[in-house]
């Protein structure tokens, strides 16, 4: 039980914190504005609770001296996903924070960032925060308020990275992966199991597909050698022709 928990906890932690980074990518492009500020904030305070969550429950089963060897190796492993997690959460809270005071929204300037993203990030922030529709509640000045806030949450969780490290001693490697690595994009198991909803990354074609598309490959092959062999052989025939004419 306590490991399928934490599954699901660390589960919810990764699907959130792609949101976030999902979200800062938009900053400075033309999908910035007022509305995607307020998304950044709650979406990086869902991740920042979740990570929360994560720790307490994963110092208080590594710090149990009566679970089993296996027990304790499996938790092991989530601990150093989970730190992954973190770290790479503190990268996009810092980056979200350079952009933010990069690109102020109320001074008037060109976009600079040309991300290739237009419309609007709603979906995937309602997602990351668990809800159908999110009701905007920001000041207008939220994008030069909210970065203090930011800069404060950065240290917090850097603070929190550093008592992971004192609390709990696990060598990240030392500990050995369970499945091959990119097998998690390949199921969907987990989706949906968290409370973060149905986000899925990337989902498996169907194997009838992938055996027609290895069939046409192999005749587009075919057709390909053919056509080769067919110009080499009407250059020749041309240069033949071009020198016996001379």
């Amino acid at each position: 039980m306590g490991k399928e928990e934490c599954k699901t906890m660390l589960d919810a932690l990764n699907k959130v914190t792609a949101c976030y980074r999902h979200l800062v990518i938009a900053l400075g492009s033309t999908s910035d504005s007022q509305n995607l500020r307020e998304e950044l904030k709650r979406t990086r305070k869902k991740a920042q609770e979740l990570a929360v969550a994560n720790r307490t429950k994963l110092t208080a089963l590594l710090k149990d001296k009566t679970i089993s060897k296996e027990d304790r190796s499996e938790y092991e492993r989530l601990w150093v996903l989970f730190s992954s997690s973190m770290e790479l959460l503190e990268v996009d809270m810092k980056r979200s924070l350079e952009l933010g005071q990069n690109f102020p929204l109320k001074v008037p300037t060109r976009h600079l960032i040309q991300t290739g993203m237009t419309g609007s990030t709603t979906t995937v922030a309602a997602r990351a925060i668990s809800v159908q529709n999110i009701k905007y509640e920001a000041d207008s000045n939220i994008d030069t308020v909210d970065l203090g806030d930011l800069q404060a949450e950065i240290s917090q969780v850097s603070q929190m990275m550093e008592e992971m490290e004192m609390k709990v001693q696990v060598a990240p490697w030392a500990v050995e992966a369970k499945q091959e690595a990119g097998a998690e994009l390949k199921s969907s198991m987990s989706v949906g199991n968290s409370s973060v909803g149905v986000i899925s990354i990337c989902e498996e074609e169907p194997k009838e597909h992938e055996s027609g598309g290895s069939r046409d490959a192999g005749f587009a092959s075919i057709c390909a050698v053919v056509i080769f062999f067919v110009i080499v052989t009407v250059a020749v025939v041309l240069g033949y022709l071009v020198i016996n004419m001379s």
